[in-house]
């Protein structure tokens, strides 16, 4: 799942991005709203977190603009303003949820699997196909009640197909959400990630349709 962080605190933008990239997320970090609304704008999105007091550009004004061109990402807004009024304006302007710096990193990232879930149209942060379970709240993995070391790029692909279950998912589509900005991205290489996962979780896990991309139907 991939994820753009726009915060002008570098500190906290880079302790923000730690602490995603740890749960497997791929994380692109803008510093000002301009970066934020052309990354927002152009790029493919699971989720954005967008503190409202940008330089540049303020976070309302770029959320108003992306929900004005039907750009319907997920957003969580962040304000160091204690009044209730910022707030309103940003829910009113889109966003999906928000939070008041300072805030404890666990509770974010809670948000985030909530929000991502809902998107799913789930409400339990547990996927589960035959054997296989896969728990959202730690990246645990287990087949026939054994845990399954993956590494990120299996975990990625594996947790969006599952976020994304009934639906044939094209390969370049998941190249787009699980590697950041300036990576390389080869669409080639999300057969290999699938095969590998084929092999640790069973071949009847992941569905293929020749030329369409990969499907898991849930339980």
């Amino acid at each position: 799942m991939r994820i753009l962080v726009a915060e002008d605190d570098h500190m906290l933008s880079e302790q923000i991005k730690a602490a995603l990239s740890a749960e497997g997320r791929a994380v692109d970090t803008a510093t000002d709203g301009e970066e934020a609304h052309f990354l927002g704008s152009t790029e493919s999105y699971d989720l954005v977190v967008l503190d409202i007091g940008l330089p540049e550009r303020d976070g309302i004004s770029v959320l108003k603009q992306w929900r004005g061109n039907d750009i319907q990402t997920p957003v969580l807004i962040l304000t160091a303003r204690d009044g209730w009024s910022e707030r309103v304006d940003g829910l009113d302007a889109g966003a999906d949820d928000y939070m008041t710096k300072p805030f404890h990193m666990p509770e974010l990232s809670a948000r985030i699997r909530a929000m991502l879930r809902r998107q799913a149209g789930r409400s339990s942060p547990v996927f589960q196909k035959g054997p296989v379970v896969f728990d959202t709240r730690t990246n645990k993995v287990l087949n026939n009640g054994m845990q399954i070391s993956l590494t990120a790029q299996e975990l990625a692909v594996l947790s969006y197909l599952f976020h994304h279950a009934g639906r044939m998912v094209p390969r370049t589509e998941l190249s787009e959400h699980i590697y950041e900005y300036d990576c390389d991205r080869d669409s080639n290489t999300i057969a290999v990630f699938v095969n590998r996962l084929r092999k640790k979780l069973g071949k009847d896990l992941i569905q293929t349709a020749r030329g369409q991309g990969y499907q898991i139907d849930l339980d």
